[in-house]
């Protein structure tokens, strides 16, 4: 459940960058897009547009959760996913508020989102920096004697290992 809710926090919170940095960029306004998620809520309002997007992303991060338990989708598989969630959330479902927006970087935004669940589920899986029975470093810092999993990865680090021959 830690995973699920880290994976929701992350993507929620850092998907919307592609979006925000074409609005800056182009002297848009940068909570167009957080009004116009409030539409799905009756009216274009910051305030309905959080909880909107607080409501989807939690539906769309448990979905891929779901996907991720069967297949993990990692970062390639869960922008895949994002491509996806956007063809419905973009292509499907048909708000004017959201419609009127700049689709490119709507689109980016999924692409990020989706791949940034899959990369925090990824970690969570791997349950952060994992030590084992061997010596090792992970990241610059010795494991003391064990074995590590790479926390962004999951892979194994079996050395060069520092304080030990190579």
């Amino acid at each position: 459940m830690r995973g699920l809710i880290r994976a929701w926090l992350v993507a929620s919170t850092l998907s919307g960058v592609p979006s925000t940095v074409h609005a800056l960029v182009t002297g848009r306004d940068v909570l167009a897009a957080t009004r116009a998620a409030g539409a799905l809520l009756g009216r274009p309002t910051v305030p309905r547009g959080v909880a909107a997007h607080v409501g989807v992303s939690a539906f769309w991060t448990a979905v891929l959760a779901a996907v991720d338990a069967r297949r993990p989708l990692g970062v390639t598989g869960g922008a895949v996913a994002g491509l996806a969630i956007a063809a419905l959330d973009l292509g499907v479902v048909r708000v004017p508020a959201v419609r009127a927006l700049p689709a490119v970087p709507q689109w980016l935004d999924h692409v990020a989102f989706g791949a940034l669940v899959g990369w925090s589920l990824g970690v969570s899986r791997a349950g952060g920096v994992h030590c084992g029975p061997r010596p090792a470093t992970v990241n610059g810092r010795s494991c003391a004697g064990r074995t590590c999993a790479d926390e962004t990865t999951g892979t194994r680090n079996p050395g060069p290992h520092r304080g030990s021959p190579a």
